[in-house]
């Protein structure tokens, strides 16, 4: 979201985070998570421990937007592409899938369903992608939230975030039951106070995590894999705390908010010099929303880990040496062609808004544009 030149060593915790994601959906879907199900397995001990390590991504990518954005300008041609690559993948990839007659949501025993199609039609209305939901919607908002911070005092940010990390973060980070207002971080209300959080860091930093970053990352990590190990053992004797058990998973639980300022403070002190290398890398950082969008459509998310399984493993080995295979494998495939097909789309879209840039819809963008950025020097 900002408008200066993007800075490599960001760019590359961007990429990053968009692996732990499809590490964390590989984890999940694999079934090599500790589950109150199953005894304790070396396997299933190290996907947790790397899903702990992983979780940080979401909110990484907030917080990456918080902080930057909140120096930046409101763009409204940055909201209509983010919302039209959204569509891109939502409405193309059951077309493809249907083409090669593989099944779709739309259609179920060679009949249409409405709901299906809706949920192609109108992405974010329906929530095909979670994420993508509550990110445009926080894009959309930020020229509201970015005033707000320009203008309030220190003391008065510390308060409202206060107010807001008490709500939202560490009230359910200690209660044993769910409340009926949280929704784990999945939703908009978190993806504000991240952003919130960033935004203020950005304006007036951090001595602490600026010294500890790495420090703070690794020992938030451990402390929520911990947590949930205790969980585990606790649930095997009372299952009134199996709630419980799955809180350190939540994005919006305390240590995992602490793991990606951590994390965030951490890239800060990597150096990356300019040249081909950081030009890749701003490039793929700039490129790997579109690796969410692919692995996550609601016609692929169930369908892609039997697929690479079935190809790399078609014995179903199990054991260590099988899970680090198969994990390896999913990563590079899944980034390759998330990839490779957003950089064939970015190529399409600049063909279209260069065309559009020098007519009415590209001029009213422009104009909106200007708007806000007089908005922003007042």
């Amino acid at each position: 979201m900002a408008d200066q030149k993007r800075m490599a060593n960001y760019e590359l915790l961007r990429i990053l985070a968009m692996v732990m994601v499809v590490i964390l959906h590989f984890l999940s879907q694999s079934d090599r998570l500790v589950s109150l199900d199953h005894p304790l397995e070396g396997v299933r001990i190290l996907g947790t421990l790397m899903e702990f390590f992983c979780l940080a991504a979401v909110n990484v990518y907030v917080f990456l937007s918080g902080y930057f954005g909140v120096k930046s300008s409101f763009k409204p041609g940055k909201a209509v592409s983010l919302l039209c690559q959204i569509w891109f993948y939502a409405l193309l990839i059951p077309i493809a899938l249907a083409a090669s007659g593989m099944p779709i949501v739309a259609i179920k025993e060679g009949k249409l369903n409405l709901y299906g199609l809706v949920q192609y039609l109108f992405p974010i209305e329906t929530e095909h992608y979670w994420f993508a939901t509550s990110y445009l919607m926080l894009y959309l908002l930020s020229p509201v939230l970015n005033t707000a911070v320009r203008n309030m005092s220190k003391k008065q940010m510390q308060i409202t975030l206060g107010g807001l990390l008490l709500l939202f973060c560490v009230i359910k980070s200690i209660s044993p039951i769910s409340f009926v207002t949280d929704r784990y971080g999945y939703d908009l209300s978190w993806f504000i106070c991240v952003y919130l959080v960033a935004a203020y860091f950005g304006k007036y930093g951090s001595c602490f995590f600026e010294k500890n970053g790495w420090m703070t990352y690794i020992l938030s990590c451990l402390a929520g894999f911990g947590i949930h190990m205790v969980m585990w053992f606790v649930c095997r004797r009372w299952d009134g705390f199996a709630y419980y058990f799955t809180v350190p998973f939540h994005y919006n639980f305390l240590f995992c908010l602490t793991a990606a300022i951590g994390l965030f403070y951490g890239f800060s002190k990597i150096q990356i010099k300019e040249g081909v290398w950081a030009r890749l890398i701003r490039k793929m950082g700039g490129l790997s929303f579109g690796i969410y969008l692919l692995h996550e459509h609601i016609d692929l998310r169930n369908l892609w880990y039997g697929w690479i399984s079935g190809a790399v493993n078609p014995g179903k080995a199990q054991g260590l040496g099988a899970f680090v295979w198969e994990l390896v494998c999913s990563v590079v495939m899944i980034f390759a062609a998330g990839i490779l097909i957003d950089w064939m789309r970015s190529k399409l879209f600049s063909v279209v808004s260069c065309r559009l840039g020098r007519r009415k819809p590209g001029r009213k963008l422009k104009e909106l544009a200007e708007a806000f950025e007089t908005v922003d020097l007042k």
